[in-house]
């Protein structure tokens, strides 16, 4: 499992605005001394001191050894490029391939200590960052890692990259390359205190290899990176082997002792879960975090799991689950009503799906910054109603009257009760029955949608839901397709409803406009996948983005939050406090695990 950190919205699922240029801030005062510093964190200071010798959650006497095997779900991949919209890209490319500029700590809300920068410098109001460069570090083709190569790697993903890049960086308003180890990042909004980090998480590109080739293409041409690994055998579509680098330049780094163990890690990739769990099993590959309550309760049993050949834990973490819900995509005009995107929620059994599906593993998801502080509850008061009351006319009353609770079927009037509030909604919206259909009463068009699902097991949740409905008189299609198709459709918003996870980290900033802000509402690849476009909304974001302290922060995120729910934007399904994980007793763990939960790349194999 790779750790949670703001580093994993890099993916090919995500995108966002448009990049918007703006004026130049005025340089820090000169008469104002800003010392570098061997790390930052987001409000505060970072755990971790000057000279220290590692992260907490490792081992550094871990053994370099062996070969890690991992299953990738998924119907192959085209490309070794993952920074551009086009193709699928190989799992681990991004992560193993390239280091960034910092790393980020499994143990604390935000904070990032120097990798490729050694040190960095920002004044108190965040207005630049000065990143000053190791100068031992190397591209794998042993060329030095220079300022100039981090300003190419900022222009070509913010010009040429995945839509996503242009929005995170979007308030960069200059980079100067001081000298060939230094290089300054001025800001044109200083109230966004997050850029310095996330300009940390940038993946640096050598400048020398890409000149002459074309950026915006997917490929299977192995690329030149900096990280820990490099790319050695593949089956184009297939499997994928990453090799050790050879003498990697960063790996006695504070930020790398104890992690990256293996000599080799390879994917293999396998159309069908259920296949892919007996490939564990039968010894074909070493770990696995497992998905399915089902599996859970029932697939992990026999000799080997007796014996202990094969361990299986339930892990506890503290990371922020986020929101896995269906998605209902407002771009189409039967879910422009609040009133019916509410309704449809009422058909949804949570209740029955977790006994009868789930085996109670489950707790149903009633924030989109679940199992964090950052969740909002009851009714809003304080400094969170303070916050809201300037949009009172612009929001629902729920907001300010109702607590959010996702429907409950249960007790003794159970789902009729439910699809009589349903109903209720619709008629409300301007809907109601003819010829059996939930139709229209103006347009005279019913009510049907479809649900876009590519994974096949998922179909045992949305069957009884569509069940559901259709006492309501509304038509419910399932289409089941394969990864690549469903990524493009994603891609382009052509769907109806899906099931999404809308992960969040502990640190809420600039990628919150990826997820809610009007300007992404067309842009294709953003996640934006609800086309959430409300103005109290984007204010919102806004404010999350420039909150001042920890504090400030998590009020704004709960007024967001709330918004988002009266919103009705989703049907909450459930989350998961714990990993799931099984592997082959040969692997083994640090005693610490941080609170983002369980993360692989600090195992090793004991021989």
């Amino acid at each position: 499992m790779t750790k949670t950190r703001k580093a994993s919205y890099l993916t090919s699922f995500c995108s966002l605005a448009v990049f918007m240029a703006a004026t130049v801030t005025p340089a820090h005062s000169a008469d104002t001394a800003v010392e570098p510093q061997h790390g930052i964190a987001m409000h505060g200071e970072p755990t971790y001191p000057k000279g220290f010798s590692h992260f907490d959650y490792v081992n550094p006497e871990a053994p370099k050894a062996g070969t890690l095997r991992m299953a990738v779900v998924a119907n192959g991949y085209d490309s070794f490029n993952p920074f551009v919209i086009r193709g699928v890209p190989a799992s681990g490319v991004s992560s193993y391939l390239y280091d960034t500029l910092l790393e980020s700590s499994d143990d604390e809300p935000f904070s990032a200590y120097g990798l490729i920068a050694e040190s960095i410098e920002t004044p108190d109001n965040r207005s630049y960052v000065t990143f000053h460069l190791n100068e031992q570090a190397r591209f794998h083709d042993d060329e030095p890692i220079t300022a100039a190569d981090v300003k190419f790697s900022f222009e070509i993903l913010t010009t040429e990259g995945h839509p996503f890049y242009r929005n995170y960086y979007a308030d960069v308003s200059k980079v100067t390359v001081v000298d060939d180890h230094t290089v300054r990042f001025d800001f044109s909004d200083t109230t966004n205190r997050e850029l310095p980090l996330i300009l940390g998480q940038m993946p640096i590109l050598p400048a020398h290899y890409w000149e002459g080739r074309e950026f915006g293409r997917a490929g299977l041409t192995r690329p030149v990176g900096s990280g820990p690994y490099q790319i050695g055998d593949f089956d184009a579509g297939r499997s994928i082997t990453f090799k050790r680098a050879d003498d990697y330049w960063a790996k006695d780094l504070a930020t790398r002792k104890g992690r990256f163990n293996f000599d080799e890690i390879r994917f293999d990739y396998y159309s069908d879960d259920t296949v892919a769990l007996e490939a564990f099993k039968a010894g074909s590959f070493d770990f696995r975090v497992e998905p399915s309550a089902k599996n859970w309760a029932t697939a992990y049993t026999g000799d080997r799991f007796d014996n202990g050949t094969i361990v299986t834990e339930a892990i506890e973490h503290h990371r922020p689950a986020g929101m896995q819900a269906f998605a209902l995509n407002t771009r189409k005009t039967m879910f422009s009503d609040a009133r019916v995107r509410e309704a449809l929620s009422h058909a949804f059994d949570f209740e029955w799906a977790n006994k009868n599906l789930f085996y109670d593993q489950y707790t149903r998801t009633k924030s989109f910054f679940e199992n964090s502080e950052l969740a909002s509850s009851g009714l809003p008061e304080g400094r969170e109603l303070e916050i809201l009351e300037p949009y009172r006319d612009q929001l629902p009353a729920a907001v300010f009257e109702q607590v959010y609770q996702p429907p409950v079927i249960d007790g003794k009037g159970g789902l009729r009760d439910n699809l009589r509030k349903a109903m209720g909604l619709l008629k409300d919206a301007g809907y109601d029955i003819q010829n059996g259909k939930m139709t229209h009463t103006e347009t005279s068009k019913p009510l049907a949608f479809e649900i876009l699902l590519h994974q096949k097991n998922f179909e045992r949740v949305v069957l009884p839901l569509k069940n559901n409905l259709a006492r309501l008189g509304i038509d419910v299609s399932i289409r089941l397709v394969d990864t690549n198709q469903y990524i493009q459709r994603v891609r382009q918003y052509d769907y109806d409803v899906i099931t999404q996870v809308l992960p969040q980290s502990d640190s809420p900033g600039n990628e919150q406009r990826e997820y809610w802000h009007s300007s992404n509402l067309d842009v294709p690849g953003s996640r934006n996948y609800m086309g959430v476009n409300d103005p109290v909304v984007d204010e919102l974001v806004g404010k999350v983005i420039r909150a001042p302290d920890r504090e400030e922060l998590i009020y704004r995120v709960r007024a967001l939050d709330r918004v988002l729910l009266h919103g009705h934007y989703v049907i909450p399904q459930w989350y998961l406090p714990r990993d799931r994980i099984a592997y082959w007793a040969y692997l083994k763990k640090p005693g610490n695990t941080p609170k983002n939960g369980i993360d692989i790349d600090n195992w090793w194999i004991q021989l």
